[in-house]
């Protein structure tokens, strides 16, 4: 069975303008999707969605067979956590005690001292343990969004979203960051810009364009010269390199017109 299905997802600005039609998929449990696409195309609109941060008003998200419609508030901050592009924690927070805060929604389920435990672990794997009582302000950009990732692991979710997860960093913790995220074991969908990451870090692929999905799969699958090029307009490229194959986008100056 499917871990994640949307089905016939639509959704309308309150002038009526189409923000998404017509996206249906499914993702088996532990797969990575990575939901690429022009701006204005409708990526975030689906993250939304899927997550439940926008309410459902036509079409349906299971969640290993439940309806998102179904599922409580605390149901829901047990098996799904949410890292958008606006984290905006208190800088005097300790690293240890934002992350903390992500086990609010589970509280009830251990002890004390299991949630101590666990707390320890969800750093151990951001690789945040020797920045546990930094506060917020003084981290870097890079140890920021592993502490957002990280506030969001210690809710144990079966489900993560992640929006943008790369934005503003230098490629080498863009790397970092997807690098941890492929290695978390959960069922993972993230909006990534970096085409030429996706191959890497993900295991399937979600095309966006005008509102529309034109095209979901396997990355092998979907992400080809002639998707991106229907898709963004620019050319995808392949080159062996110490037998690893590496993608390229071939972004020329284009003239522009008085």
């Amino acid at each position: 069975m499917s871990f994640l299905v949307a089905e016939n997802l639509e959704y309308y600005a309150l002038n009526g303008d189409v923000l998404l039609q017509g996206v249906s998929f499914s993702l088996e449990e532990g797969a990575i999707l990575a939901i690429a696409g022009p701006n204005g195309a409708g990526k975030t609109t689906l993250l939304n969605l899927l997550c439940g941060v926008e309410r459902l008003a036509l079409g349906d998200v299971r969640i290993n067979g439940q309806s998102l419609r179904s599922l409580s508030a605390q149901e829901r901050a047990r098996t799904i956590a949410v890292v958008g592009q606006q984290e905006l924690p208190d800088g005097r927070l300790k690293l240890r005690d934002y992350v903390a805060l992500g086990q609010i929604p589970i509280q009830s389920d251990r002890s004390a001292e299991d949630h101590k435990m666990d707390l320890a672990r969800v750093l151990r794997t951001t690789e945040l343990t020797h920045l546990a009582d930094k506060p917020m302000q003084r981290l870097s950009g890079g140890e920021r969004q592993r502490a957002h990732i990280a506030r969001a692991l210690a809710q144990n979710p079966s489900l993560l979203f992640l929006d943008e997860p790369t934005n503003h960093l230098d490629p080498d913790a863009k790397g970092h960051m997807l690098s941890l995220v492929a290695e978390l074991g959960v069922t993972v969908v993230m909006i990534v810009h970096d085409l030429v990451m996706i191959p890497e870090f993900a295991s399937h692929v979600a095309l966006m364009k005008s509102t529309r999905m034109t095209g979901f799969g396997r990355v092998d699958q979907i992400l080809t010269p002639d998707h991106v090029r229907d898709t963004f307009g620019v050319d995808y490229l392949c080159f062996q390199h110490e037998g690893r194959v590496i993608p390229a986008l071939d972004i020329r100056k284009r003239t522009l017109s008085s």
